[in-house]
């Protein structure tokens, strides 16, 4: 628990700056090579006793083992204490192996526990771990002050008897010892952490003698009486006394099962949880080793054998000392007085000693590491200018406001007053860090990243998996409040951190998973087994100039319906007279387009010598697997100059968050988004007529289908319907002998309108259908109870208008000489279609007038009271003689002329279906 070394060497290496591998001049790092170099030779010395061994023996073995063995075996008995002890360890062993799998996934440098997670996992794991880390460390801290004062009593404390009793008792009296204590602490981290660290041998020694003296005390010392404090009442000073036994079977035999009783410290009944709370104290500190990465010098080997090493020793002592207690000690000696270790020594004074040695080392250590991590979290900017503060330091480096807020929040702790109150808490804590490390190893093993190789191999996802549920499990069976708390305040530090927090250059194991599902997901979705009943649109909008057509890319968001959206754009030029990609610069810059623009979308960047050539590429490369674009949204070709919408607009760098990651100026330059300006009005268009209408020959062609937008300026960016009705005129227009509604066209312009009404900025506008029927037709009822039948099958509400149009359509027959040659004609190209399919289009362009297309658009512009949010018409091909590729551009701008916000539309690909 209190990863007292570890977290020390981890501050002393981060206060002369840390040691940086060759791989960091790939990763954005500088770093004087001569003085890596000379920090490589002084600081990676230690091996696998001293580098690991040691630290680690150090953190687990604190006060714990000397004030709570007999509390565990006593309440719980030999057997329930052997099966905690197998529980806890399981728990740790299965955590340590991930912590290892970590830890040797390639050169480490020094950072402790946080950095190594952070660095590895991404901001949002490292974070929340690191703060729950850290508050782990700060009430480790607040329990080793508590348990030493709670040694300290009984030698020094008021009942009476001997001289050197002296120290008056009660809660007030043992708060100001403990901050006393906790001063002394704080004065020692302020001045630095290289006094504890000279002493790091000299305690440890002093703590194996204190055990060795334990265990030869249990073999020496015969049967006594040991006077223990009165039980009636918390702070009684009268006398009592239990039996140290020596190795007795009958002892034994009464000290196997639990006999759980009022703690006399607390006056509260214990239980398996809270014992074994109190228990896992002393099984903490396992992430030691991996916290020296930066001081050994081989850490790949030293940290996986130097930490199981040392949990084995750990783990066999914790046993041997039960075994030994509930042989030969009384259980009302157990239950009753927790120091009994001193009272049967054979120098009493060598186990006050260890004591008092361990839990000032393991308090300052928690002090010490606590501070560093604040520090560290706040080098990292993870949380803004909330811990600006933390970042200042004193002249030798040391972090002194970091220690300052530790030591206060340490102080807070000690409120609690007893070590049993809040070992339950700190317990959650670590169990909390350790599902996170073993959730972190199993992410990086689901992610399958080809860099995440450790050289451990004694790991899978089941050890990983089992590490989390077991973790998961005792802390709700130690306290299912605290556990619930706990976990909701890691998740809202995780999604703080990854909504609010800067973008870094550490790597998200977030988009590692999402890459891994998917790809596998992907891999799944087979084009053969696609059904009409599950179509969606998947959009390609082309994009010249993305500040010319805001509104119309916000519309497009609309119109996709969870369905693909890619923004296209063709770039002119040819790749060998460029120097380089001409889009590394400038791709940034359109992703931070999407995200102002609140929209759903890829974004795909082609370069060629044309823009039809460029169309082409990004139709036959855009997309993946079963996700490719259906439909083809090119904005419309007239003489209307751009009008550039993105000028005054202020959009969000690729370092967002509550800070900037960068602090040079350069930066910002790199990650602000940049479009070149709209087309001034004396520059010729890099796309001609015939080109334009060449690139929806060729989509339809590739069966795509296509839509041409027109006025959607007029949005300006913002999702707002502007008008109640959503109008679809689902006849060609342009044919005007044409009689059919259901044609797979018209078809797919009603879906579209459809989709569109379905969105939720859009289902407050009503659908209005415009049916063209020639006055006093005997066709006419018929025709619309057919169009009726048909929307309700279709499960479609629609307002249906009956449009006579006897006069527009005259204007067409006078000009051709009457109705029968045109319908004779009219016939030919509808077979000739037939015959060759959908590749052959029937070409009407030769036919039609102006006067008669535009009486068509005053027709459809008088019949629009009120007026629309967006209008859908049909379009025809385009003839299949290039020569009048300019005619037929003609007329649809005719057509489409003035009436506002309009998608022209053609389909080529069945989208409705009345079956289930």
């Amino acid at each position: 628990m209190s990863e007292k070394t570890p977290l020390l060497h981890y501050r002393l290496t981060c206060s002369t700056g840390p040691v940086h591998t060759d791989v960091s001049k790939h990763t954005g790092v500088k770093m004087d090579q001569d003085d890596r170099r000379t920090e490589d030779q002084t600081s990676r010395k230690l091996g696998v006793v001293f580098g690991v061994v040691i630290p680690t023996l150090l953190s687990m073995f604190s006060v714990v083992v000397f004030l709570r063995i007999g509390f565990v075996v006593g309440q719980a008995g030999l057997y329930q204490s052997i099966a905690m002890f197998l529980v806890a360890y399981f728990i740790i062993t299965v955590t340590v192996l991930s912590v290892c799998a970590i830890s040797t996934n390639g050169a480490l440098d020094a950072g402790g526990a946080y950095y190594m997670i952070s660095r590895a996992l991404g901001p949002e794991f490292g974070g929340s771990i690191g703060i729950m880390f850290f508050l782990a460390n700060v009430c480790g801290s607040a329990l080793y002050i508590l348990g030493l004062v709670e040694a300290i009593m009984p030698t020094f404390g008021v009942p009476k008897g001997s001289v050197h009793h002296v120290l008056p008792s009660g809660y007030w009296w043992s708060l100001l010892y403990g901050t006393v204590l906790l001063f002394l602490c704080f004065i020692v981290c302020l001045v630095g952490a290289h006094i504890y660290a000279k002493a790091t041998f000299i305690i440890f020694i002093i703590v194996v003698t204190a055990l060795a003296s334990i265990f030869i005390s249990f073999f020496s010392v015969g049967p006594v009486g040991v006077i223990l404090p009165d039980t009636s009442a918390l702070n009684s000073t009268s006398m009592s006394t239990a039996n140290y036994t020596g190795f007795r079977l009958h002892t034994l035999e009464s000290n196997l099962f639990s006999n759980y009783t009022v703690d006399y410290t607390t006056d509260a009944m214990m239980s398996f949880a809270t014992v074994f709370a109190v228990m896992f104290n002393g099984c903490t500190g396992i992430m030691a080793g991996s916290n020296m990465s930066g001081d050994l010098k081989n850490p790949s080997y030293s940290i996986p054998r130097g930490t199981l090493s040392a949990v084995l020793i750990t783990f066999i002592t914790y046993n041997l000392l039960s075994l030994l207690a509930a042989w030969s000690c009384d259980r009302y000696l157990l239950q009753r007085d927790y120091s009994f270790l001193g009272d049967i020594n054979i120098w009493p004074p060598m186990v006050t000693i260890g004591i008092y040695s361990s839990a000032m080392s393991a308090a300052m250590s928690n002090l010490i590491g606590a501070s560093r991590i604040l520090y560290a979290l706040s080098k990292d900017n993870l949380f803004g200018g909330c811990l600006a503060l933390a970042k200042k330091t004193s002249q030798s480096g040391n972090p002194w406001v970091s220690v300052l807020v530790s030591w206060l929040l340490v102080q807070v702790v000690l409120f609690a007053g007893k070590l049993n109150t809040i070992a339950g808490i700190v317990t959650i804590f670590f169990l909390l860090v350790y599902a996170a490390v073993n959730l972190a190893c199993l992410a990086l093993e689901w992610a399958s990243a080809p860099n995440f190789r450790p050289s451990f191999p004694c790991f899978t996802w089941h050890t990983c998996t089992v590490g989390i549920l077991g973790c998961l499990v005792m802390m709700f069976l130690i306290s299912a409040i605290y556990a619930f708390v706990s976990i909701a305040f890691m998740l809202l530090l995780l999604m703080l951190i990854h909504y609010l927090g800067p973008i870094s250059k550490w790597g998200y194991i977030s988009q590692a998973l999402i890459f891994h599902q998917v790809r596998k997901y992907l891999l799944m979705l087979d084009v053969r087994k696609d059904h009409v009943k599950f179509w969606r649109p998947q959009v390609l909008l082309l994009v010249k100039n993305p500040s010319s057509c805001m509104g119309l890319m916000t519309f497009i968001n609309d119109l996709k319906k969870s369905g693909l959206y890619v923004l296209g754009h063709v770039k002119l030029g040819v790749l060998d007279e460029l120097p380089s990609d001409p889009f590394q610069s400038c791709y940034d810059s359109w992703l931070s387009l999407v995200d102002h623009l609140k929209i759903k979308a890829f974004v795909n960047l082609t370069l060629a010598d044309s823009v039809r050539h460029g169309v082409q590429n990004l139709l036959f490369i855009s997309g993946l697997g079963g996700m490719r674009p259906n439909t083809l949204v090119l904005g419309f070709y007239d003489d209307c100059f751009p009008q550039d919408h993105l000028q005054g607009e202020i959009l969000p760098s690729t370092a967002h968050g509550l800070d900037a990651v960068h602090s040079n100026t350069d930066s910002e330059e790199q990650c602000s988004p940049f479009f070149p300006g709209v087309r001034a009005a004396e520059r010729p268009k890099d796309l001609k007529a015939e080109e334009y209408v060449s690139v929806i020959a060729d989509a339809i062609k590739m069966g795509k289908n296509v839509t041409l937008a027109r006025y959607f300026n007029q949005f300006k960016g913002h999702r707002k319907v502007t008008g109640p009705f959503i109008d679809v005129w689902p006849l060609n227009l342009l044919l005007p002998d044409s009689r059919g509604y259901v044609d797979i066209c018209s078809l797919f312009l009603l879906q579209l309108a459809c989709v569109l009404h379905e969105t939720r900025a859009w289902n407050q506008a009503r659908l209005r259908l415009f049916l063209c029927v020639e006055a006093g037709c005997s066709l006419q009822e018929e025709e619309e109870k057919k169009l009726r039948m048909m929307l309700n099958e279709l499960r479609i509400s629609a307002q249906v208008q009956m449009v006579p149009w006897d006069h527009v359509v005259a204007l067409h027959w006078q000009r051709q000489g009457g109705r029968g040659s045109l319908i004779e004609s009219a016939h030919s190209d509808n077979e000739r279609q037939e015959e060759d399919g959908i590749q052959t289009f029937p070409n009407n362009v030769s036919h039609l007038t102006d006067e008669y297309i535009c009486a068509v658009n005053s027709l459809i512009f008088g019949h629009s009271a009120p007026q629309p949010a967006v209008r859908f018409l049909y379009l025809p091909c385009p003839p299949a003689d290039t020569s009048l590729y300019r005619a037929y551009l003609h007329q649809v701008d005719l057509l489409s002329r003035d009436l506002g916000p309009t998608l022209l539309v053609h389909g080529v690909t069945p989208v409705v279906t009345t079956d289930l």
